[in-house]
């Protein structure tokens, strides 16, 4: 089944997404709702897929949608962690039982028979049951330098981006399609690269999630852009689904949202920001999501940090920017999260506009699913936008050949 997957994305990634690469079915935009509100760009023509091709692929995805249970639509909108050091078994009882439809690997994997055979035993766990015979996205994060979940005999460890940036495009593009098709090879779907962020000069290594590590293509999102471009075109030219992080940007931060609730505020940001058209770009070059921050920007929402912003989901992302596919969070266990229960944290992310809530810790799945089911229950608006978000994972899905009905 793998195979199939990559052929499937491998030949679909030439496909021009239309607007600036949207992937889903559209279902889940809603109207403005915050701060920005702008009117959206006509979108462009969709020029490579024909009207049939795609009236076929959303009769398939709502086959899909319609085939599923509740709890197996729900469990499509979780991403959850598979630590290194755990049994091979560790998740088992969550794909069988809640349905979760998405895993990533954490921890550093050192090996990759260790990653192929984990692979494996993921897909097997795929049936009518489990998360009604859809597969499950399989995650790492790639992106190069301080940043590679798989390592060891098999992988290469791509440098980090400022060194990339010294290659040229095309060379860029080369070595991730090496880079992808090692972790391919390995059973891995998605990897959550590149970073699409812009660091100033004038911040650099005092860019404590970016620049300090040199995560960053640049200090030009022009330059971003393009790298950001030719990293998604090695990625997909070995059949593996790239992503833009971390919108609408951390490049002026000083804090790390993963370990601090301080410095993570961009006072500069506003929806014509330059630093978000490497986001642009990369969604226009076929990126299967985009990942949000977990960061404020008051320009862009005075009240909600991104993840949890309307203003910056919907009315930014989608609605102004015309982005129609996979919204993901960033790990929602992260410091800068801290004192929100896990369960109001996957409510208030699908309530903005998201779809997958990348979860690190498995334990958390019962009461994030259960938030859901309840705010369902109550809210009417909020189950439509759940229907949405199923729908556009679906859709991802779908180009991936992991829906039964999906095409060849």
């Amino acid at each position: 089944m793998k195979t199939l997957r990559h052929a499937a994305l491998a030949s679909t990634t030439a496909l021009a997404l239309s607007a600036c690469g949207g992937s889903g079915t559209g279902s889940g935009a809603s109207g403005p709702t915050g701060t920005v509100g702008a009117t959206p760009p006509a979108p462009a023509p969709a020029t490579s897929a024909t009207p049939t091709t795609t009236a076929t692929a959303q009769t398939c995805v709502r086959e899909a949608y319609e085939s599923l249970s509740e709890d197996q639509r729900l469990g499509q909108l979780l991403m959850i962690g598979f630590d290194t050091n755990a049994p091979l078994t560790a998740l088992d009882e969550y794909v069988r039982d809640e349905h979760v439809g998405n895993v990533i690997y954490l921890g550093g994997w050192e090996g990759f028979e260790k990653v192929r055979s984990t692979s494996e035993h993921l897909d097997g766990l795929v049936d009518a049951e489990s998360t009604g015979d859809v597969g499950l996205l399989i995650a790492a994060d790639q992106e190069g330098g301080i940043v590679h979940q798989l390592r060891g005999d098999g992988f290469t460890r791509p440098p980090r981006a400022l060194d990339q940036a010294a290659l040229s495009p095309d060379e860029l593009t080369a070595a991730a399609t090496g880079w992808g098709e090692e972790i391919a090879a390995a059973g891995v779907d998605v990897n959550l690269a590149p970073v699409a962020d812009t660091v100033p000069d004038e911040i650099g290594t005092a860019n404590e999630p970016i620049g300090r590590w040199g995560r960053q293509f640049g200090s030009d999102p022009a330059v971003v852009s393009e790298y950001v471009t030719a990293f998604l075109d090695g990625m997909a030219a070995a059949g593996v689904v790239g992503i833009v992080k971390h919108f609408p940007g951390l490049g002026r931060v000083t804090g790390n949202t993963d370990f601090t609730a301080e410095g993570i505020e961009d006072p500069v940001a506003t929806v014509d920001d330059p630093f978000l058209d490497p986001f642009v770009a990369g969604m226009d070059a076929g990126a299967g999501m985009v990942m949000m921050a977990s960061a404020l920007y008051p320009g862009l929402d005075p009240d909600n940090q991104a993840l949890y912003s309307s203003a910056i989901v919907t009315d930014l992302l989608r609605d102004r920017l015309g982005w129609d596919g996979v919204v993901i969070t960033d790990d929602v266990n992260a410091a800068a999260l801290a004192g929100i229960p896990a369960g109001e944290r996957a409510v208030g992310f699908i309530a903005a506009g998201g779809d997958i809530v990348l979860n690190g810790e498995p334990r958390a799945t019962a009461e994030m699913l259960e938030a859901i089911r309840s705010e369902m229950a109550t809210d009417p608006e909020f189950a439509t936008k759940v229907e949405a978000a199923v729908e556009r994972v679906l859709s991802l899905k779908d180009e991936l050949g992991m829906l039964p009905c999906s095409a060849g």
